[in-house]
């Protein structure tokens, strides 16, 4: 959980989402007191705690009004384990294609990605302090006392040892003559080695070996602690796995030698450091935790595993499918490699048109796991206007910025903006519906060529008005054959 997000109140978390997107504040209220109601959860009695359910959201409206967008921010806004599946994707037990428990995996996946990269911030330090130890091991071999890569005890001999007199023969020496040597690295350093330390370890925080070229042991990875076979009823999950345990017995585990930079040689020394730091036990129980209580899930087309009025034969993608998600959304265990994850207080957000079918089309039982439904406006010529302006990450603003980077000036006028916003709401309208994605084929279609002539237009500031606008546009917005086609 995201620091300071447990402090925000439903109204702030709709204040941040408006910073994104544009209307839809029936969705966004619903969305925000789903969160608040996470958060209330966690302060309530352990007794009381697991009574409570989460209560689960479905969007409706048509592509393009910003349905996954309110998902995604709030992933980012939250810090919670969030993944989108398309429902589309899943078919039913028994029939090829991904199962539906594979999204509860996919979510512990992401959990376990958040938690270890947070655990990885806190012996960052430490991990760099041995990885610039091991640097100096690999630039200077042997000069430090009880350098990591030769343990003391046991320190490898580049040269076997044969008493003076000898012919190296096995006859001529035994080992009762041979005696017993200090190795090297054992012995204390003396002054000028601890200078060549000091000035080594001075060039490497300024940055004067970086291009230096080292020899390092790479580890071709671990060999897996737990293997996932049948972690899924599909073939293909089955392959992928078999696949992975084969490459793990065949190569995993092993080191290989390679040559590389010294700037190289500390990202991956790094990363082993503060592999070797954390505690993996530890990260997968953070994360089944974190994964149980705040992971949020959301599927997106579920209108198309809707089984229409009328529809008969074999429908493995539809009904079936309803009734493999049903009990994952009512709560339940599901495996994985990390463990047991119970689904029961995970939130589900679904979305979807719901063109040709309807909400209640959809089994009974699923129906009821989404007692919140909040239905999308479509978007108006006022709301491109908006978003055409006013989002943190405004087209306008994009396109402008990119282009700044070829020094070429995008001066906007307020009337090219209106044309704009009207030319996408006519589109719309005389076409197929697909909301504020409708700009972005229009921006690009207007601002093709300034964007291929950018580099010799550069000190150049190009106005763009409504007869600009018109200039560019005029005869595939006036050809609605040709719209459909292009815009």
């Amino acid at each position: 959980m995201r620091a300071g997000f447990d402090h925000l109140t439903p109204r702030q978390i709709v204040e941040e989402l408006d910073k994104y997107i544009v209307g839809q504040t029936k969705a966004k209220k619903a969305v925000a007191i789903a969160l608040r109601n996470r958060i209330r959860r966690q302060r309530l009695p352990e007794e009381l705690r697991d009574e409570v359910a989460p209560k689960n959201i479905i969007m409706i409206g048509p592509t393009g009004v910003g349905k996954t967008e309110i998902a995604r921010r709030i992933s980012k806004l939250t810090g919670a384990p969030f993944i989108k599946v398309e429902a589309t994707k899943y078919t039913e037990v028994g029939y090829v294609g991904r199962d539906v428990e594979s999204m509860v995996r996919d979510l512990m996946s992401v959990s376990i990605s958040m938690v270890k990269t947070e655990l990885q911030e806190e012996v960052r330090n430490e991990a760099e302090r041995r990885t610039q130890d091991a640097l100096i091991d690999l630039l200077l071999p042997g000069l430090r006392k009880n350098p990591q890569q030769q343990p003391a005890e046991n320190p490898p001999m580049d040269f076997p040892f044969f008493p003076p007199g000898t012919s190296g023969n096995k006859e001529d020496s035994s080992p009762q003559e041979a005696p017993k040597i200090e190795p090297p690295q054992n012995a204390a350093p003396g002054p000028d080695t601890e200078k060549t330390i000091a000035a080594f370890r001075k060039k490497l925080e300024a940055g004067e070996l970086e291009e230096k070229f080292v020899e390092i042991d790479m580890s071709n990875g671990p060999l897996p602690t737990t293997i996932e076979i049948f972690s899924g009823n599909s073939f293909e999950a089955m392959d992928m796995n078999i696949g992975g345990l084969i490459k793990n017995m065949m190569g995993g585990g092993r080191r290989k030698k390679k040559k590389v930079t010294v700037k190289q040689a500390r990202e991956i020394l790094l990363a082993e450091e503060m592999d070797k730091l954390i505690d993996t036990d530890k990260v997968a129980d953070i994360a089944r935790e974190r994964a149980e209580q705040m992971g949020i899930i959301f599927i997106d087309e579920i209108d198309k595993i809707a089984s229409r009025e009328g529809r008969t034969g074999a429908d493995v993608s539809r009904e079936g499918v309803q009734r493999d998600i049903l009990p994952i959304v009512e709560g339940s265990k599901v495996n994985t490699k990390y463990g047991m994850v119970d689904t029961s207080h995970i939130l589900f957000i679904a979305a979807g048109a719901f063109h040709i079918s309807k909400p209640s089309d959809l089994i009974p039982e699923l129906q009821g796991r989404f007692p919140i439904r909040v239905e999308l406006d479509a978007l108006t010529k006022d709301d491109f206007i908006r978003i055409l302006t006013q989002p943190q990450n405004a087209l306008i603003k994009q396109y402008t910025e990119l282009l700044k980077t070829e020094d070429v000036t995008l001066d906007f006028d307020e009337s090219a903006v209106t044309r704009l916003a009207e030319l996408a709401a006519d589109v719309n309208s005389q076409s197929e519906n697909i909301g504020a994605r409708r700009l972005h084929t229009i921006m690009e279609l207007l601002l093709e060529d300034v964007s291929y002539n950018a580099p010799s237009l550069a000190g150049q500031s190009i106005p763009v008005t409504a007869a600009y606008v018109d200039e560019k546009l005029k005869d595939v917005a006036q050809n609605q054959d040709l719209s459909r086609y292009i815009l």
